[in-house]
């Protein structure tokens, strides 16, 4: 029996791809799509899909949220999340919330179809390098925690951040360039799975990262 599988992507041209290239496989049935959580949302009690194929970062609602909300609502469903992102704090962060696997939109078609039969089959799939790092992650510390998550210079600019510095203040106190300091608060908000620099404050004082 061929495996059900719904696409949520926010990109037409990535879901007609994905599609395209599935269809070609007689044990792999598209049944649905979604371009963004709300969306998603209303086809799965009408679609039952089998497998979900999961963009991690779209418009509304997403990420490790909406992860935990299909879990919590569909338990047996089964997520493999396809992402841009490979960074071990944020597939830590995907397993965590209920994600079946994991897998780069950097790998190549035939390493995709074999994840999805693998979730579809076991209910889990890593890469051998992202198994790998997470074994590792977790052999040292939590990968939850922050030191292992950010860089030194990362860490430098979010405490400036929560000192409420702004980005111009924070180039010229560290000599680096207005640029470089706005790539780093998007690393920090990407790597935390965090919306804005209001999320970013509250997150690093619950935390007690910058006391």
């Amino acid at each position: 029996m061929a495996i059900r599988l719904l696409i949520t992507d926010d990109y037409a041209l990535v879901r007609e791809g994905l599609v395209q290239f599935l269809s070609m496989s007689p044990d792999v049935r598209v049944v649905a799509e979604a371009n963004n959580g709300d969306e998603l949302l209303e086809k799965l009690p009408v679609t039952t899909p089998d497998l979900l194929l999961l963009d991690m970062a779209m418009p509304g609602k997403c990420g490790v949220d909406l992860v935990s909300h299909i879990k919590s609502r569909y338990p047996d469903l089964k997520i493999l999340v396809l992402s841009m992102h490979d960074d071990v704090s944020i597939v830590w962060r995907a397993m965590k919330a209920g994600a079946s696997g994991y897998i780069s939109k950097n790998c190549s078609p035939q390493d995709l179809l074999d994840a999805i039969r693998k979730v579809a089959a076991t209910g889990k799939y890593l890469s051998p390098q992202m198994a790998e790092q997470l074994a590792y992650a977790s052999a040292v510390q939590d990968p939850d925690d922050i030191e292992l998550i950010l860089s030194e210079r990362e860490r430098e600019i979010l405490r400036l951040i929560v000192e409420g510095k702004r980005v111009s203040e924070i180039a010229e106190q560290l000599f680096i360039s207005d640029k470089t300091v706005s790539t780093h608060k998007s690393h920090l908000l990407r790597k935390l799975g965090l919306k804005n620099v209001a999320e970013l404050v509250r997150y690093a004082l619950q935390r007690e990262l910058v006391l």
